[in-house]
């Protein structure tokens, strides 16, 4: 296999425009243009404030972290028993604690049996994934995935960095295709994947996408979950980051795809990964992952020659913490509490400065951590050029793309969860004057 990245993305269709909250994310008018010398007065004049604000990451806030004190003083002094008499301070217990399990089984649909709990980071299970794949190959396989000439990945964009960051380390190709509303447009994947042997996975995050917010609908899963395959050890990469991240009242419930995928017969299909970075301490959480028994098995094999049990103590802690399952809907809620403001900030602030003017499009996301912002075609990575000069960080233009290359340069992620809401609200103004300066100089004739 080479591990040498294309020269290249690779895209069976080009990403369509997502439906716009305001606007048209048409090119600027003419009318625009003609405002170039008083948008930039109104930039020099952002500039001048000399700002420090950030939108890059989707970090929790520390009023969120504060959320989670409690954990500090748990479990408590001699309180560290496991239900089962097991003591969390020793080895062993690969699997995780069973009670924390039960929790987090229910939460995310699935049998308990068939849920690990593990360390602080679900994309460390995910990384691991793939690379006892390119080892081992999983089960199916006919060989492990590093003797195959070409390994290849189905990557829905506008999607999430740290996704492509991994296919593009180990060298696995990467071909795109677009996100719609209810996910992954489902008769592209299943187009290429029927196609082509070498596409081993495809990437999805299924409950308010990274950076789209989109929800995978339960057609699109049980099409992803049922397509044939080419590659007879096909896996998709069911990335649950935001399982219960809900910004609204309605609390979004995910298509169950460990269940859909073996009603249609390919119940080693899905490899489902969750965590609690979002929901108590982002450094110090617990992720988990769920599979088929194969799958699971195949997975505690080779965990088990790596690791000698996880952090039980942390496990037991969180188990404390919650007490069950509605214990953490009912945490999500304090979050929505403290989150609904920001992105609400977000939206509005974008429809009141760019609304009428035909410069940008705009997710206005039920949960999650992102809104994802569609600006004037060949202008994404001038609009984050000038936010730096102003003093407000973006996340690079092109992130939510393989390789970092937005083919139309026009997407942009925004993260408003860190910064307290009213250096939001002064960032998105700033952002706002950003997009429309831009989309004045595209519309100029030199």
């Amino acid at each position: 296999m080479s591990t040498e990245p294309s020269s290249a993305p690779s895209s069976t269709t080009p990403p369509v425009p997502r439906e716009p909250v305001d606007g048209s994310a048409s090119t600027a008018t003419s009318g625009l243009a003609a405002r170039l010398d008083d948008l930039r007065r109104e930039y020099a004049a952002l500039q001048a404030r000399g700002l420090r604000l950030d939108l890059t990451r989707g970090k929790p806030s520390a009023e969120q972290l504060d959320l989670s004190e409690p954990l500090l003083a748990l479990p408590g002094e001699g309180a560290h028993t496991a239900e089962d008499g097991t003591d969390t301070r020793n080895y062993g217990g690969l699997a995780g604690l069973p009670e924390l399990r039960r929790i987090f089984a229910e939460l995310l649909g699935v049998p308990t049996e068939q849920l690990l709990a593990q360390g602080t980071a679900s994309l460390t299970l995910m990384y691991d994934t793939v690379v006892q794949a390119l080892l081992f190959g999983v089960p199916g396989s006919e060989r492990p995935w590093s003797r195959e000439e070409q390994v290849t990945f189905v990557c829905p964009v506008p999607g999430y960095d740290r996704h492509f960051a991994i296919c593009e380390e180990l060298g696995i190709r990467m071909v795109t295709v677009p996100m719609t509303s209810d996910g992954p447009d489902a008769e592209a994947v299943a187009e290429l994947v029927a196609s082509d042997p070498s596409i081993k996975g495809l990437w999805v995050v299924p409950t308010y996408a990274n950076p789209d917010g989109s929800v995978v609908s339960e057609a699109v899963a049980r099409r992803l979950v049922s397509m044939p395959a080419a590659a007879p050890d096909f896996r998709i990469f069911w990335d649950n980051a935001y399982a219960v991240h809900h910004l609204t009242e309605h609390e979004t419930k995910t298509a169950n795809a460990l269940q859909l995928a073996e009603e249609a017969g390919n119940p080693d299909r899905v490899l489902m990964y969750a965590s609690t970075s979002k929901i108590t301490f982002a450094g110090s959480g617990v992720a988990f992952f769920a599979a088929s028994p194969t799958n699971v098995a195949w997975f505690t094999k080779h965990l088990g020659i790596r690791s000698i049990g996880p952090d039980k103590v942390n496990h037991l802690r969180h188990a404390s913490f919650f007490g069950d399952a509605e214990g953490v809907r009912a945490h999500m809620r304090r979050h929505r509490e403290i989150l609904a403001p920001k992105f609400s900030a977000v939206t509005s602030i974008l429809a009141e400065r760019l609304g009428d003017l035909g410069v940008a499009s705009w997710t206005n996301p039920d949960g999650g951590y992102f809104v994802s912002v569609d600006v004037a075609p060949g202008t994404a990575s001038r609009v984050v050029q000038l936010a730096k000069e102003a003093g407000i960080a973006l996340t690079p233009a092109g992130a939510t793309f393989p390789y970092g290359r937005d083919p139309q340069d026009r997407n942009i992620r925004l993260a408003p969860t860190m910064p307290p809401l009213e250096e939001v609200q002064v960032a998105m103004d700033g952002v706002a004057t950003c997009i429309l300066l831009a989309a004045a100089e595209a519309a100029t004739p030199v």
